[in-house]
């Protein structure tokens, strides 16, 4: 049996797909309340109706928050292998704290667990955000450490300290392996997440960024995780990237697929300075979630290349393009809102 949290988010209903495809016996974690429906939505984009009902109806689902031991220990019944996916993403800073407990106090629980039940494997969903910056010219890799400063992202000091988690269990003698993927490309939420930049480009934006990033398709990403979970390959962490691209270009890209005008404004330091406080002050009166924060500005203006060296030569891995997984989620972007449409 196969133990998956964080099963309604992206990474997590594409490894389910991925799983049941293959015959796996699966067991997904989903909090008490929530509908498991996004999942079967993204079954639908890959399978016929009938195809994707029948693989959905494969799925044992089983409720539970994190982090909590108790409520979860019986679920890890006959468990052997656990996918770890479950993790709260923001860069709001009043949302650290919960961040805090949910993706270090969850990663902990479920390890513990883990060791209590004997569990013989664990994947865990990390992100570049939890490796070292560049040094100097030389993209970032697994070696590169990782450094506190004043400006670092509450998500990656959370995301640093799970793995610290993950590797003391590792010493106990649970068989770990991370993954740290880059921006992850894929159909699902479209407005949380990175599926928020189809929605935004959709309804038109004018502006872009001068920064650059990693981007990775999802299928890759679960793709991956299977297979080094199948080959035990343990006690290690490998960065999940198949380009780095300026924001410009990808927001051009989307923008070419949905038939919108690509972005022609450039957002310095002094508009983006002006836009997220705008937008703070704009929260408090409204009362409404931040759009756009310190934080994210400042990803937006940095410059970060990830090296995928390590993963490619170890399973000899050929990346899917960036392009194409753009052109993949934007005509599946174009049919739900012709389906929207015509409803």
């Amino acid at each position: 049996m196969i133990f998956v949290t964080g099963s309604t988010g992206l990474v997590g209903s594409h490894l389910l797909l991925e799983l049941v495809r293959k015959g796996r016996n699966v067991r997904a974690l989903k909090r008490p309340g929530s509908s498991p429906d996004e999942v079967k939505k993204v079954f639908s984009y890959y399978e016929n109706e009938d195809g994707a009902e029948e693989l959905f109806s494969r799925i044992e689902w089983v409720e539970g928050v994190l982090p909590c031991t108790d409520e979860i220990f019986a679920h890890l019944e006959d468990v052997e292998e656990i996918y770890h996916c479950a993790a709260m993403v923001s860069f709001n800073q009043k949302d650290r704290q919960k961040m805090m407990e949910v993706n270090i106090g969850g990663t902990e629980s479920m390890l513990q667990l883990a060791l209590e039940k004997k569990v013989k494997k664990f994947c865990f969903v990390s992100s570049v955000a939890a490796i070292g910056p560049m040094n100097g010219n030389e993209p970032v890799s697994e070696a590169s450490f990782w450094k506190k400063t004043r400006n670092v992202s509450g998500y990656s000091v959370s995301k640093f300290k799970s793995e610290m988690e993950i590797w003391r269990a590792g010493a106990e003698g649970l068989n770990t392996v991370i993954v740290n993927p880059s921006v992850i490309l894929g159909p699902g939420n479209w407005y949380r997440g990175a599926g928020r930049m189809f929605s935004t480009v959709e309804k038109g934006m004018p502006f872009y960024t001068s920064g650059i990033t990693g981007f990775v398709d999802v299928r890759d990403v679960v793709n991956l995780m299977i297979i080094l979970m199948d080959r035990n390959i343990f006690g290690q962490r490998f960065i999940l990237n198949s380009e780095n691209l300026p924001f410009k270009d990808i927001f051009s890209m989307i923008a070419k697929n949905l038939g919108k005008k690509s972005p022609y404004i450039k957002a310095g330091r002094l508009l983006t300075s002006v836009g997220w406080r705008m937008d703070y002050l704009g929260s408090k009166v409204f009362g409404r979630q931040n759009l756009i924060t310190k934080e994210t500005v400042k990803a937006s203006l940095s410059k970060k290349y990830y090296s995928n060296k390590k993963i490619t030569e170890a399973l000899n891995w050929n990346f899917i393009p960036v392009a194409k997984s753009i052109e993949d989620v934007c005509k599946i972007y174009n049919n739900e809102l012709k389906v929207q449409d015509f409803s």
